[in-house]
C-alpha cells in the first residue's frame, strides 16, 4: 500500500511539472510576477504621490535614492538572465520563473525609472541612463511579442518540413532543372545556370530580415523562359516549382532572422545601460 501511494504521489508530482510545463512564462504561477511588478509599480506611485515635499521628489531626494537603488538592483539582477540559462536547473528558480520575472520586473522599471528621474531630463550621464533603459525595455517587448507568435509562423512555414528536407527538395528540383534546360536555346539556357549558380541564401542580412531579394536570379529565369515550346514549358514549371521552394526556405530564414535580430541589439544596449548606471551613480556619489 505505501509503495502504491509513493507511487501515486510521483505520478501526481509528474503530471503537474508536465502541465507546468506547456504554461507559458507569461502565465507562469498565474501571473505571479505580473503582479509582483504592478504592486511595485503601485507603491512606488502612491509613495510619490503621498509624499509632501517641496520641490517634488527627484533623484537627489530620499526617495530618488530609494527608487534608484531599487531599480539599480533590478537591472542588475535582470541582466543575469544570460548566465541563468547556461545553468541546467530546474527548482524553485527554474528558467521559467527567472525569463516570466525578467519580463514583468523589466517592465516595472519604466514605472521606478521615470519615478527615479522626477520628470528632471537633460543633456546628461543620467538622461543617457534613463534613455537606454527604455530602449532596452522596447527591444525586450520586441522580444517577447517575438517569441510568442513567430514560432507558430515558423512552423506553418515548413508544412513539417525539416531545414535539411526543406534543402533536399531544392537540390532535387535543380537536378531537373540541370536536364531539362538541355533542349533550350543559349539565351534561356543561360538564364537557368544563373539560376542554378546563384547562392540561395545570397542578399545579405537586409534581404533575410524583408524577405526580398531583388537580384533572384530564379525570379528573372522564370520570367525570361517562356512555354513556347514542350521543353520551355517543363523548364518554367520546374523554376516556378524552385521559386516556390525558395520562398519556403527564405521565409523560415527570415522567421528565424526575426527572432535573433532583437537580440543583436538588446544586449548591446544592456551593455551599455550598465555602463551608463556605472557613469552615473559614480558621478552621483562623487558630487553628493
Amino acid at each position: 500500500m505505501a509503495t502504491r501511494a509513493g507511487g501515486a504521489k510521483r505520478f501526481s508530482q509528474d503530471e503537474k511539472r508536465r502541465d507546468s510545463d506547456h504554461v507559458s512564462f507569461l502565465r507562469h504561477r498565474g501571473f505571479r510576477w505580473l503582479w509582483i511588478a504592478l504592486a511595485l509599480s503601485g507603491v512606488s506611485l502612491l509613495g510619490y504621490a503621498l509624499i509632501d515635499q517641496q520641490p517634488r521628489p527627484n533623484g537627489g531626494s530620499w526617495y530618488g535614492y530609494t527608487l534608484g537603488t531599487i531599480g539599480l538592483g533590478l537591472i542588475i539582477w535582470l541582466s543575469l538572465l544570460g548566465v541563468r540559462k547556461r545553468r541546467i536547473n530546474p527548482g524553485a528558480w527554474s528558467l521559467k520563473a527567472w525569463t516570466s520575472a525578467h519580463v514583468y520586473l523589466g517592465l516595472s522599471l519604466v514605472v521606478v525609472g521615470t519615478l527615479h528621474t522626477g520628470f528632471q531630463i537633460g543633456w546628461n550621464v543620467h538622461t543617457l541612463a534613463y534613455v537606454l533603459m527604455l530602449l532596452v525595455i522596447a527591444t525586450g517587448i520586441y522580444g517577447v511579442i517575438a517569441y510568442a507568435t513567430l514560432p507558430a509562423s515558423l512552423s506553418a512555414n515548413r508544412k513539417e518540413m525539416t531545414r535539411a528536407q526543406m534543402l533536399d527538395a531544392l537540390t532535387a528540383i535543380d537536378r531537373q532543372l540541370e536536364s531539362a534546360a538541355q533542349p533550350l536555346g543559349r539565351d534561356q539556357a543561360d538564364l537557368v545556370i544563373a539560376a542554378l549558380a546563384q547562392d540561395s541564401f545570397a542578399g545579405g542580412a537586409i534581404s533575410r530580415i524583408t524577405g526580398r531579394y531583388p537580384r533572384c536570379a530564379t525570379a528573372r529565369a522564370l520570367a525570361g523562359v517562356g512555354e513556347a515550346s514542350d521543353a520551355a514549358a517543363r523548364v518554367h514549371t520546374l523554376l516556378a516549382k524552385r521559386a516556390e521552394q525558395l520562398a519556403q526556405i527564405r521565409g523560415a530564414l527570415r522567421i528565424r532572422a526575426l527572432l535573433e535580430i532583437w537580440l543583436f541589439i538588446h544586449i548591446p544596449l544592456t551593455i551599455a545601460l550598465i555602463a551608463a548606471l556605472i557613469a552615473h551613480v559614480v558621478s552621483v556619489f562623487f558630487y553628493w
